[in-house]
């Protein structure tokens, strides 16, 4: 038996007037809002041509009925299917609709407001949080710490542009990390989405300046030889170096290789005699060839205290959530395209635009000033070791509301006539739209797939021509081997 919304009601019970009076009766407003269960104040202004708060508020109710559900089901098909979609998607879609109308797109808080505002739905996150960190918060070691790197900077003269971060971060090539997504209210646990079955390790040094802006990227992958394909398809700059080990992770040869790379992007840019690189305690950090480098070219180190990167290290606290986040919005795009295998080629591709999105000024300075050092603020961070876990208020449960209208069987000839005329006619119409917008989905998903899969298509058809055995190379450098075809061998 079908369900009405309070405006399907509004709309019976006016057509219901109009037509007791067409026939030479009188229906009033206040027996009609009785029959059909609605308030008579919202009755007359609809019969005043007053027009509905929801008309009048286009932020709030960007989609009108037919698209919201059109939407819901959407975003209920893909948390059935193992794709919960993430906020932005459910905007994407919302977008995707409106522009079928030409209608303007949705603002930045719309698809929080209707998650919140569909009883079928809900976000949560993927995995729970991690606390075992803030066991090891000590605001004395803290406190400390600033005091040691406020005393190195003094000794060494430290300009202001002389600061730098960096650290590694780790990539499970087809693993997407801990987000917020949309499922179905009745969901029990964690959502697992589904995900590239590609386990592979790669590793990214970055390195950040407190005047914002941030040293080429070096890219660590599993292999043995470079591959012409990573220079043609990953759409990296020139100066951004990629270099295959065993098993994609760093060890002290590749602590090396980067320093130098490190060195060779801020020489020229040192305003002081020294530049100081806060790093944390990873033994390829503290090689005795990273620091006799280090000495020699009047590069100043100085480490942070075991287990508080989250609050020290600046692309701890700004820039790797962000960056992992957006490299699994690229993914995600790769699993809606049905790509379920994701490549070091796929692996470079979503990197490449994760960190354009997330590596900018702003953002940068933003992460030295988390962390209290530029500008010096350590207060900024020791206040938060006094902030205890608490057991959060449960929230108050709405009022009942009355069970909506549902159609019933007529106790008079105008009941029978409104009914029988308005359900055929606005099913109807609601099945062309419904239908209608489905297309527009459909349609986009399979762009989408059709796209995707040239450019797949493309990347396999590639050869795997060999550049180098190991060690580390700019796309530049890359490119200077592959154009005087040093090495033709194909990899089988």
């Amino acid at each position: 038996m079908p369900i009405y919304s309070q405006e399907d009601k509004i709309l019976l019970a006016i057509e219901a007037i109009q037509l007791t009076r067409a026939a030479g009766q009188k229906l009033s407003v206040r027996r009609a809002a009785k029959n059909y269960g609605v308030p008579e104040s919202s009755l007359r202004d609809r019969m005043n041509n007053r027009p509905r708060r929801e008309t009048t508020q286009p932020q709030r109710h960007k989609l009108d009925a037919i698209e919201e559900k059109t939407l819901l089901q959407y975003v209920i098909e893909q948390d059935s299917r193992g794709f919960p979609l993430r906020l932005a998607g459910v905007e994407d879609m919302a977008n995707l609709l409106l522009r079928a109308r030409n209608g303007e797109p949705v603002g930045k808080r719309w698809a929080r407001r209707f998650v919140d505002s569909q009883p079928a739905l809900k976000t949560k996150f993927n995995r729970p949080y991690d606390y075992q960190r803030a066991l090891q918060e000590d605001p004395e070691v803290i406190s400390e710490w600033f005091a040691l790197l406020r005393n190195m900077m003094a000794k060494y003269g430290i300009q202001e542009g002389d600061l730098y971060n960096f650290d590694e971060t780790g990539f499970m090539m087809g693993m997407i990390t801990a987000s917020m997504v949309v499922t179905r209210a009745d969901r029990r646990g964690k959502a697992k989405p589904v995900q590239p079955g590609n386990r592979e390790w790669a590793t990214v040094i970055e390195c950040i300046n407190s005047g914002g802006w941030c040293i080429p990227p070096f890219v660590i992958v599993k292999g043995v030889y470079h591959l012409a394909s990573w220079t043609t398809e990953s759409g990296f700059p020139g100066n951004w170096v990629i270099k295959p080990t065993a098993n994609g992770w760093t060890d002290n040869q590749t602590g090396l290789d980067w320093i130098k790379h490190f060195d060779k992007h801020t020489k020229n840019r040192t305003k002081g005699v020294y530049r100081m690189l806060i790093i944390d305690g990873h033994e390829s950090h503290l090689s005795a060839e990273f620091d006799d480098y280090c000495k020699q070219n009047n590069i100043i180190t100085v480490s942070m205290p075991a287990h508080s990167s989250h609050l020290l290290q600046p692309l701890d606290i700004a820039l790797y959530s962000p960056l992992k986040r957006a490299y699994g919005d690229e993914i995600n795009l790769f699993i809606r395209a049905s790509i379920n295998h994701i490549t070091k080629s796929e692996f470079f591709i979503a990197f490449h635009q994760a960190h354009n999105k997330v590596f900018n000024e702003e953002n940068i300075r933003s992460a030295f000033q988390g962390a209290g050092i530029s500008p010096w603020d350590p207060d900024h961070v020791i206040k938060k070791l006094d902030v205890h876990l608490r057991t959060p208020t449960p929230l108050i449960a709405n009022p009942s509301t009355p069970p909506p209208w549902q159609s019933q069987t007529p106790s008079n000839p105008q009941q029978t006539v409104s009914q029988s005329s308005f359900i055929k006619i606005e099913q109807l119409s609601k099945g062309a739209q419904a239908m209608a917008q489905s297309i527009t989905i459909l349609t986009d998903r399979l762009r989408t797939l059709e796209d995707a899969n040239v450019a797949l298509a493309k990347r396999r058809r590639a050869k795997r021509t060999r550049v180098q055995l190991g060690g580390a190379l700019s796309i530049e450098e890359s490119q200077v081997l592959c154009y005087g075809q040093l090495s033709d061998s194909r990899v089988c």
